[in-house]
């Protein structure tokens, strides 16, 4: 009896690997986020794949190899740069945009509770896309050559898809287009200024600001 608690102890451990690894795949569905869904189906198929070497499983093994290089190919893509990311400049009161706001106006107060479609002549906006398809906003005010901005939106699967770092990066000409030198934000929650450090504003004063003309 002592001599097979050791085996049985093993026995259960190797179940632990089992229900964490299913545990893993189960909650990468709820995933909003494509990139978190990829990362944790990642691990889960690696945690699968330790589980089916330690039953002695090949077709386990095999099938889990195989999801983690899908899961691996997709992350590099997502990651990588290698994805069509674009902004066109866009009326504040066009239709496409009124009804993109409204419909993820729930999602929107969210992050800003009083958040509502600017008005004026200096109002602009610009719709962000991930390969030919809507995938987020930037609205705000021009005031000389300075861009305040009232609304920094993306849609949830492509929140890590880094957008905001290639707008105010390697595309920010079309903000520059739009007469814009540099880009002024106040500051939100931490997540929010984590995200404005993250993508290059500096803090100054009370707000958050990025030069596009550097």
């Amino acid at each position: 009896m002592i001599a097979a608690m050791p085996l049985l102890a093993a026995a259960a451990g190797i179940e632990i690997i089992g229900w964490t690894a299913s545990a893993l795949v189960v909650v990468s569905l709820t995933m909003a986020s494509v990139v978190r869904l990829r990362a944790i189906s990642l691990v889960g198929s690696v945690a699968f794949m330790t589980y089916g070497a330690l039953i002695g499983s090949v077709p386990i093994m095999v099938t889990n190899v195989a999801i983690a290089a899908i899961n691996i190919w997709f992350l590099r893509a997502e990651l990588g740069g290698h994805r069509d990311l674009g902004a066109s400049p866009i009326a504040v009161d066009a239709p496409f945009l009124v009804d993109f706001v409204q419909f993820h106006l729930p999602d929107i107060h969210r992050f800003q509770p009083d958040f509502a479609l600017p008005t004026g002549d200096d109002a602009v906006a610009v719709l962000l896309t991930r390969d030919g398809l809507p995938a987020g906003t930037v609205i705000g005010h021009l005031v000389d050559d300075s861009l305040r901005i009232d609304l920094d939106y993306v849609l949830k699967p492509y929140r890590d898809s880094r957008l905001g770092l290639w707008l105010y990066g390697r595309g920010s000409a079309v903000l520059r287009a739009l007469g814009a030198a540099r880009v002024v934000s106040e500051p939100g929650n931490d997540a929010h200024c984590s995200y404005l450090e993250r993508i290059g504003f500096d803090r100054v004063g009370d707000v958050y600001v990025k030069d596009l003309t550097i």
